[in-house]
C-alpha cells in the first residue's frame, strides 16, 4: 500500500530554493514515509546559507561538498552515488531527487528501470528530459501558490482525454476518472492538475466542455456528452444564418431550410409558438424587420 511506502529524498541544493521545502514533504505525504532525507550542496557559501533553519527543522541530513572547482559536478555526484547505495543497500521502495538539472535524467530512469517509483521536483525551467525519465513530476511553484506554469497545453490535455473516452467507446467500455488520471500521469510525467487552477480531477472533467461525468450508484464515469436535438437543430440554425454572411437569411427561408433537415420541426416542441421567437433566443442570432419581411442575421 502507498503509506507503507518507505521514499528516500535527495535534493540539489544548488538548483532548488528552500521556500519549497514544506510543500515538498506535503506532497510526499501522499506517496509514502520519507525514510532517508539527504541534501547536497556546499553550506558554506553565502547561497545555501538560508537552508540551515530548515535542515534542522524537518531532520534533513546535509551532505557537505565543497566548491573546490568551477561548477556543481561533485555535488551532482554525491547525490548520484548515494541513490545507488541506497537502491542496492536498503530497502527504499521509492526516490524523490528535488532538482532543475537535466543531469540527474540517466539516475531517475536508471531507478525506475530498477522497479522504484522515481518522483521528481523541479521548478518550471526544468528540462522536458528530467520531467519524462520520472515516474511523476511536479513543479514546486505549484506547491506554494498553485500558479498555472503554461508549461503544459491545457487544449492538448483535453484532447486526449477525448480520446481517451473515444478508443474505449470504441471497445464498448466504460472510462472512469481513475484510468484518465493514470494514462495522463503515464503520457506526461509533469502532469498536475493544480496547473490548471483545481485541486480534484474530477473537477476540472465537470467543467470540461464535451465530456459529462455519469453517476450511478456508487460509481462514476466519464463520457462524451450527447447533444440534444434542440442543441443540435440550434447548430444547425447557425451555420444556415453564418453561410449567408453579412446580408443574412430571410426567415421564411431559414425555416425552409431546416424543415429540410428535420421533417418533422416543430418549435411548439421547445416551447415556442412562433419561429422568429424560438431564433431570436439563439445567441449571436437577431431577427428584425416586421411580420411580413423579417431576416435573421449575426448580431
Amino acid at each position: 500500500m502507498e503509506e507503507d511506502r518507505k521514499l528516500a529524498l535527495l535534493i540539489d541544493s544548488d538548483n532548488v530554493s528552500q521556500k519549497y521545502l514544506n510543500g515538498i514533504f506535503d506532497e510526499l505525504s501522499q506517496y509514502g514515509t520519507v525514510t532517508y532525507r539527504r541534501i547536497y550542496g556546499d553550506f558554506t557559501s553565502q547561497a545555501n546559507a538560508r537552508w540551515s533553519g530548515k535542515l534542522l527543522e524537518k531532520s534533513i541530513t546535509p551532505i557537505q561538498q565543497f566548491s573546490n572547482t568551477t561548477g556543481k559536478n561533485a555535488t551532482d555526484s554525491a547525490l548520484i552515488i548515494d541513490a545507488m547505495d541506497l537502491l542496492y543497500n536498503s530497502n527504499v521502495d521509492g526516490f524523490c531527487i528535488v532538482s532543475s538539472d537535466s543531469d540527474f535524467t540517466r539516475l531517475a530512469s536508471r531507478l525506475r528501470e530498477s522497479g522504484k517509483i522515481v518522483i521528481g521536483m523541479g521548478e518550471k525551467k526544468t528540462p522536458d528530459s528530467f520531467r519524462a525519465a520520472c515516474t511523476v513530476f511536479t513543479e514546486l511553484e505549484n506547491l506554494i501558490d498553485g500558479v498555472p506554469s503554461g508549461v503544459m497545453s491545457k487544449d492538448a490535455i483535453m484532447a486526449d482525454i477525448i480520446n481517451i473516452i473515444t478508443q474505449n467507446d470504441n471497445k464498448g467500455k466504460q472510462t472512469g476518472p481513475g484510468e484518465i488520471g493514470s494514462r495522463l500521469q503515464s503520457k506526461y510525467p509533469d502532469f498536475d492538475i493544480r496547473t490548471f487552477g483545481y485541486s480534484q480531477l474530477s473537477k476540472f472533467l465537470e467543467d470540461m466542455p464535451g465530456i459529462e461525468l455519469v453517476k450511478r450508484s456508487n460509481q462514476i464515469t466519464v463520457a462524451l456528452e450527447t447533444e440534444s436535438e434542440e442543441d443540435e437543430i440550434i447548430r444547425h440554425i447557425r451555420d444556415i444564418v453564418k453561410k449567408h454572411g453579412k446580408g443574412g437569411i430571410a426567415l421564411s427561408s431559414l425555416g425552409q431550410e431546416i424543415r429540410k433537415r428535420y421533417k418533422g420541426f416543430d418549435v411548439r416542441r421547445y416551447g415556442y409558438a412562433q419561429l422568429y421567437k424560438f431564433v431570436d433566443s439563439i445567441p449571436g442570432l437577431k431577427v428584425c424587420g416586421n411580420s411580413q419581411n423579417r431576416k435573421v442575421t449575426v448580431e
